[in-house]
């Protein structure tokens, strides 16, 4: 699987100082001046991605007709219509979703310019970028991914739907879109001028997009066919069937644990995932009952948490132990045996056995 090249920037060649023909004038993007956006920034890399738009000028403004003779207009204009290349969300008539305009996927939330562009254009960008073809099974599972985990939330925040019902316990200033923003010019600033900022914000949330999917390709996806083979030889690993062994540590493994059981008809549901650290050693960490929670299918017994070394050995009956966490979601022992062990205990002392 070869690297993507995310990031590559040629000198421009040299203009000819011989007469030729007329060029015709680079396609234009148009979205809002003033402060910016998260989404609109977004948007318009996005955009950029294309060969269509590679070299397309970008016009900030909300002149009714300068955005008349831009080729695409993102985030402005009132008005979403893909077939004059127009993807506004702000009007009161616009309520689409991914949901909406691709009845097969399942997210809801009411996209903004970013989602909008990505959902016309996604699959397009993602396969260029990795050079496969749109309808290649990788390019549907990672448009599906790069919506889910980094196109949504910005749509979110953009269109003001909190993540919660409740008040969050915590504040979160450190995502993206906040970034974005804080690249605006301060309300005391005597230089108000947004053109430098919008461009280090195109710059910011592209490099972060172009980072996520190579993450994703060359990372994250691999780790499928990992995971896959571990399930289907569960019952090799401990007749309960309940616990997983990895074939190569730190490959991130919960949701594609989480996808192919139901996919692959798990009957029992996994409990523990042994895998080696960086330094050889081993972890046993415990199944979460889902992807955002930290709240786990069967945690390492209470008397072991937050004990280390010998005295957890002395306790467990396990030799080479190392420790268990205080909420009990990981431990970890020099051997695979040991990890083993630690897992087979408390399957066998767990109050009601599924």
């Amino acid at each position: 699987m070869r690297m993507l090249r995310l990031f590559a920037w040629a000198p421009r060649a040299s203009r000819s100082f011989m007469p030729g023909p007329k060029r015709a004038r680079p396609s234009r993007i148009g979205t809002h001046g003033g402060t910016f956006h998260c989404d609109e920034a977004l948007a318009c890399f996005l955009l950029k991605l294309l060969p269509s738009y590679q070299d397309a000028e970008i016009i900030r403004t909300r002149d009714a007709q300068l955005l008349s003779s831009c080729d695409v207009v993102v985030d402005v204009g009132g008005e979403y219509d893909p077939q004059k290349h127009r993807y506004d969300h702000h009007q009161r008539s616009f309520n689409e979703s991914m949901h909406s305009l691709k009845p097969d996927k399942p997210w809801q939330t009411k996209l903004s310019s970013a989602g909008l562009v990505y959902v016309h254009f996604g699959s397009q960008i993602l396969a260029n970028k990795l050079g496969l073809k749109e309808e290649d099974p990788v390019v549907c599972l990672l448009y599906d991914k790069l919506y889910e985990n980094f196109i949504e939330e910005i749509d979110a925040i953009d269109n003001g739907i909190s993540q919660w019902d409740e008040e969050p316990r915590y504040s979160m200033s450190t995502n993206v879109s906040s970034r974005v923003g804080y690249l605006n010019p301060r309300w005391n600033d005597k230089d108000q001028d947004t053109e430098a900022g919008f461009q280090k914000a195109m710059t910011l949330v592209g490099h972060e997009f172009l980072d996520r999917l190579d993450y994703y390709y060359h990372s994250w996806h691999p780790a499928r066919s990992l995971v896959e083979d571990a399930i289907q030889r569960r019952f090799e690993v401990d007749p309960s069937g309940e616990i997983l062994v990895l074939a190569q540590g730190g490959c991130p493994w919960k949701e594609h644990l989480l996808q192919l059981e139901q996919m692959m008809d798990v009957k029992k549901p996994l409990k523990f995932v042994l895998y080696t650290d960086l330094s050889g050693q081993w972890r046993v960490q415990c199944v979460p009952v889902g992807l955002r929670t930290f709240q786990n299918r069967l945690p390492l017994l209470e008397e072991w948490r937050g004990l280390r070394e010998e005295d957890l050995s002395q306790l467990s009956g396990i030799p080479d132990c190392i420790f268990v966490h205080s909420s009990g979601f990981i431990g970890g022992n020099r051997t695979k045996e040991g990890a083993l062990e630690m897992a087979r205990k408390t399957l066998a002392q767990q109050a009601e056995p599924n």
